[in-house]
């Protein structure tokens, strides 16, 4: 066969088993279809078909298979990450900008400081950090994975929960919006390469001069040329920011980032998002499993796991419980917000994609993280629902 039937194989593969598996299965309710993705992208790789059938695996991903399907993947996240910029409301978190600062300092702070410490643990043992890492930066970038939250999958979550346009779905939001802008600050200072700070600083000065033409350019099209305008401004601030070493995926962040949501139809982006999820971001499921890796032992791998998840979990909860004591939060509320803010999947994987590449991790530690992240993102829906159903009886109650 050629590449172009294997890759036709590989595509049918992506997309027709995960389905199966969340359809059949029926995983709705604690595994949505994206976290069956990922787990199926995990299936995929070499840790598991690899090594279970190492002749099939070498006969469909092929270099050449596996180097087109790596090609979509980086246009689906580019997209993704876009789209995530592009939904923040930084607006509604200024106009309540104390209990928003309060609670999305705490909800990132505690589960970060609690992520360190778990990476300091793990580097008492060889394999987890990367070549091209100094300690500071596997340190800081095994905590900030911890304490991520995935804004576009907690809008899923919060869809499907039938509370994101509820006044705590909107709070949420907005602790959440202020916690994605920290985390691609502090991804850019672990990126910080400088031998190259001359370029990195050249690139924000052009993106910002650029950035202020760009917005008075969309302020002026119809909507149906901003569209086309936003991919194009999309595909050059992810070049730029690659160029100055600080990663496609920040140049794609910074672009959606300075758009602003109410220069689009909400139902359209909401359209949009959900295509890019259902049509290409599959292939991201797939190329992000073919980088897991058990050469520690896959027990080893899942201790790893099992720690980092502690990490999370225990920080983000007492965090946001700290900030429910402060701002005198009603009963139950801190709890249904902290396990909501627990949902990572996408952004977290996303976010240790972009420190394997650059070697700040290794293949076992970003197998670990990919574990926590897919663990955490299902433990959501199970735990919360109970809660809120809870807290509307109450409230039913008392009225």
């Amino acid at each position: 066969m050629n590449t172009t039937e294997i890759f036709l194989i590989a595509m049918t593969i992506i997309f027709t088993l995960p389905y199966l598996i969340w359809r059949i299965g029926r995983t709705d309710y604690y595994a949505p279809l994206v976290v069956v993705q990922i787990m199926t992208g995990i299936l995929l790789g070499p840790g598991v078909l690899g090594r279970a059938f190492p002749d099939y695996y070498a006969f469909v991903f092929t270099p050449a298979v596996v180097q087109s399907l790596n090609g979509i993947a980086w246009w689906a996240v580019m997209l993704f990450v876009m789209i995530a910029g592009i939904e923040l409301d930084l607006k509604k978190a200024w106009a309540h900008r104390r209990e928003s600062s309060i609670t999305a300092g705490l909800a990132l702070g505690t589960p970060l400081l609690f992520g360190c410490l778990a990476a300091a643990i793990l580097m008492l043992d060889d394999g987890w950090m990367g070549p091209q890492a100094l300690t500071w930066q596997f340190i800081l970038g095994v905590g900030m994975a911890c304490a991520v939250t995935a804004l576009p999958i907690l809008i899923l979550l919060m869809e499907k929960l039938d509370v994101l346009r509820q006044p705590i779905g909107q709070r949420i939001l907005r602790y959440a919006s202020l916690d994605d802008i920290a985390i691609w600050g502090v991804l850019a200072l672990i990126l910080m390469d400088w031998e190259r700070v001359g370029k990195q600083l050249a690139f924000l000065i052009a993106f910002a001069v650029a950035g202020y033409a760009f917005r008075q350019l969309m302020m002026r099209l119809n909507e149906r040329d901003r569209w086309y305008v936003a991919l194009i401004w999309l595909a050059l601030c992810s070049f730029g920011a690659d160029w100055a070493g600080l990663h496609f995926m920040v140049g794609a962040f910074l672009a959606g980032a300075i758009i602003e949501a109410e220069w689009f139809n909400q139902e359209k982006m909401d359209l949009m998002r959900h295509h890019v999820l259902l049509v290409i971001m599959p292939v991201f499921f797939l190329s992000t499993g073919l980088r897991t890796n058990w050469a520690l032992g896959g027990e080893a791998v899942f201790v790893g796991a099992a720690l980092l998840l502690c990490a999370s979990i225990a920080g983000k909860l007492l965090g946001i419980r700290l900030a429910g004591k402060i701002l005198k939060w009603q009963p139950g509320e801190a709890s249904i917000i902290g396990w909501l803010l627990q949902t990572k999947a996408l952004i977290m994987i996303i976010f240790a994609n972009i420190l394997l590449d650059k070697q700040i991790i290794t293949s076992e530690a970003f197998t670990a993280l990919l574990l926590m992240a897919v663990a955490s993102t299902m433990l959501t829906v199970p735990v919360v629902a109970p809660k809120l159903a809870r807290m509307k009886e109450i409230i039913f109650r008392s009225n």
